[in-house]
């Protein structure tokens, strides 16, 4: 396929997003219903397109198989959704960590070590936190999920300050998920936040991703064909 049914792809996707933002801020459900599910199969489409990593679109597919179980407020629902976003999460990992990724250069490997401690004390705070304020069965599993998505947040820097990001407003994302859950106090219209935050994450993922892979690529090729022309 050509860069415009990618281009299509991801316009595709902004309109869900914006259509879901709308409906949930202004309450109106079935807008919900429907584009919700429509999110992550468009921005996984766009990825296929662009010939991104298969594991980048194992990882938005099970994205997408959370955000569908999400949709029922059923307890069995929600923990079987919170293992598809966990399968998501160790996808990322998984492509975070492979072999052929970049490697940081050495003038930003001291700033990703503080900031993997942030994120570290982040993790032991908030769990810290909620652990009285939820419910005693799902004590256990979110530690556990928060453990693996912080895990996943942190590796994300590895590929640039774009899937970073993403990887911070994911985690942000399901924080507020977890507030709901422990009966915080709420922001207006929570769901329209998480949403937001979550679709956000999830872009930036697939951007930082796509757009350092390709960057990598693109510097490979050229140091090979320097090697190659050099007497």
């Amino acid at each position: 396929m050509s860069p415009r049914h990618a281009r299509v792809l991801l316009v595709s996707f902004g309109v869900a997003a914006a259509v879901d933002l709308v409906s949930l801020a202004v309450g109106f459900t079935p807008g919900h219903l429907v584009a919700k599910p429509l999110l992550m199969p468009l921005l996984a489409a766009h990825a296929v397109v662009r010939r991104g990593p298969r594991l980048l679109v194992a990882a938005l597919l099970c994205g997408w198989g959370g955000d569908v179980l999400l949709l029922s407020d059923a307890d069995p629902a929600f923990l079987v959704g919170m293992a598809s976003f966990a399968a998501g999460h160790v996808c990322y990992l998984l492509l975070f960590r492979r072999p052929d990724a970049p490697h940081r250069p050495p003038h930003v490997r001291g700033p990703s070590a503080w900031l993997g401690g942030a994120y570290v004390l982040a993790l032991v705070v908030t769990v810290t936190l909620l652990w009285p304020d939820l419910p005693a069965g799902l004590r256990v599993p979110v530690a556990g999920y928060s453990l693996l998505l912080t895990a996943m947040a942190a590796a994300s820097t590895r590929f640039g300050p774009v899937a970073g990001a993403g990887g911070a407003l994911f985690l942000l994302s399901d924080t507020l998920i977890a507030t709901g859950v422990a009966d915080w106090p709420q922001l207006p219209r929570p769901d329209f936040w998480i949403m937001l935050t979550y679709a956000a994450a999830q872009f930036l993922l697939v951007s930082g991703v796509q757009g350092t892979l390709g960057a990598h690529t693109a510097a490979r090729a050229a140091y090979g064909e320097m090697r190659s022309t050099t007497p």
